[in-house]
């Protein structure tokens, strides 16, 4: 059987996409894909493979849920269930299938199960909901003969993204005030927080967070004292920096609330006032 190309496995996902009623258009969390991932291995457990693949393959089941689905291929690379796309995938050989980036995303699956019973695979991917290819981290876990997995899609927002966010929340810093701009950051379901960006703003005199919109109940807490994984004093060199001019860049390891991993970041902060804003992206 001829080898797809992601073009093939995107367009067979687009389409499905396409025809599906119903999907709403907002992200899952990694939590709900570790969830549906845990109910999916429960469920094969329980009642075996093919009813199980009866189950995953219902597009109308339990097992589809927005963005997220469950697949299950087995070690020659064939694909037995995708709630994604069952009637084009099914039966399909992805073994040597690479993603966006030319990763061996399918190989990597089945190698990773044989070296412990579960991990988790990240890589580059067709997002039915926005039928845009994005970062994917997927849970899998070898059953039997086979590799079950779930995944969600991880947002990555580039540095214009981060720099317009950062105008936004500069622009209302300086016209409403310190104050009510904090509310406005620490509002998780606000404006200033979206996918992996979020605004944070620091006093600069006394060192302590005014807001932080990854986790509002760091506000009123130190900030100057705190370090990255790799040992460095990040808000103390964004402080240094932006009391000499009124902007700077610095880069740290911090963890990514979407992907959950502890990853390379760069961050744009500005003084306003007594205060500095910021807003940072990760990179890969």
């Amino acid at each position: 059987m001829k080898v797809p190309a992601l073009k093939t496995l995107a367009t067979a996902l687009l389409a499905a996409s396409l025809m599906a009623p119903g999907f709403a258009a907002d992200r899952s969390t990694p939590r709900e894909a570790r969830a549906m991932f845990e109910r999916a291995v429960k469920y094969m457990d329980d009642h075996g493979p093919e009813r199980a693949f009866a189950a995953f393959n219902d597009r109308k089941g339990e097992f589809v849920k927005k963005d997220l689905y469950v697949f299950v291929i087995d070690e020659s690379g064939v694909y037995h269930a995708s709630g994604a796309a069952p009637e084009a995938l099914v039966g399909l050989t992805v073994l040597n299938t690479t993603d966006a980036a030319g990763n061996p995303l399918f190989r990597e699956m089945i190698a990773t199960t044989r070296a412990t019973p579960e991990g988790t695979v990240r890589y580059m991917w067709l997002n039915r909901m926005t039928n845009k290819v994005e970062p994917k981290v997927s849970y899998v876990r070898k059953m039997g003969p086979y590799v079950l997995g779930v995944g969600y899609s991880a947002p990555r927002a580039t540095a214009d993204d981060a720099k317009a966010m950062l105008d936004r929340a500069v622009a209302l810093a300086q016209a409403e005030g310190a104050a009510k701009a904090a509310v406005a950051f620490n509002d998780r379901r606000g404006s200033f927080v979206k996918d992996d960006l979020y605004v944070f703003m620091i006093n600069i005199d006394n060192g302590r967070f005014e807001a932080m919109g990854m986790n509002p109940g760091l506000s009123d807490t130190d900030a100057l004292g705190l370090r990255d994984a790799a040992g460095h004093a990040l808000v103390a060199e964004m402080i240094d920096k932006v009391k000499s001019a009124e902007e700077a860049t610095v880069e740290y390891v911090w963890r990514n609330p979407v992907t959950n991993a502890v990853e390379k970041k760069r961050s744009y902060v500005r003084r306003v006032g007594a205060s500095m804003i910021g807003v940072g992206h990760y990179l890969e």
